[in-house]
């Protein structure tokens, strides 16, 4: 099925396309540079286009010399004004683009880009009503975005072949999916948007 892109009143969400989560990053998740051709094609239906980006300090919460990645301790990833903080530079970033850093206090995990952040009040002060969601990653990221948008009120979309998972502890990915669609986010594929 077809669904229509509203410029004024729709937004994508662009989750932590970053260097560090990309093959060759800290922290990659298995193909993730693979979805950028996709996310570049969706960029150009938008007129709302928000980027989202982990933007931790050198000493985060979150970092662990010996990371167990079960119980979200993690590899050093996405250090403030490093290059593996930077978005990938194969993605198309319109001058427009709206960019939110999370995770930028140092006691303070944020794995959504409403956590701790404006984006809410932006999305609605623009008169948004309707998010479409694509990125990395799948299980932790895409998840808590796509689910506090659906708390802000935001219907809620994931673009299914624009999303990629850590899946760490194995299947968590497909679970994350799973708990999306229980909690009222929607799915499409990228060829259905236009």
């Amino acid at each position: 099925m077809k669904t229509e892109i509203d410029r004024n009143h729709d937004a994508l969400i662009v989750v932590d396309m970053q260097n560090d989560f990309c093959p060759g990053g800290a922290l990659a998740v298995n193909e993730g540079d693979q979805i950028i051709p996709t996310i570049n094609r969706l960029i150009r239906l938008f007129n709302h286009v928000i980027f989202t980006r982990d933007w931790h300090p050198p000493d985060h919460i979150s970092f662990s010399n010996a990371p167990r990645f079960v119980d979200k301790s993690w590899p050093k990833h996405c250090v403030a004004n490093t290059s593996g903080a930077q978005l990938h530079p194969d993605l198309r970033i319109p001058k427009t683009a709206l960019i939110i850093n999370k995770g930028t206090h140092k006691n303070k995990e944020a794995y959504s880009g409403f956590q701790g952040t404006d984006l809410a009040e932006e999305l609605k002060k623009g008169d948004v009503t309707r998010i479409f969601v694509c990125g990395l990653a799948t299980d932790y990221c895409v998840k808590n975005t796509a689910l506090d948008a659906v708390e802000a009120g935001f219907q809620t979309v994931v673009i299914e072949d624009a999303i990629r998972g850590v899946d760490i502890p194995r299947g968590s990915a497909i679970a994350a999916i799973e708990e999306m669609r229980r909690k009222g986010v929607q799915f499409v594929s990228s060829d259905e948007l236009f």
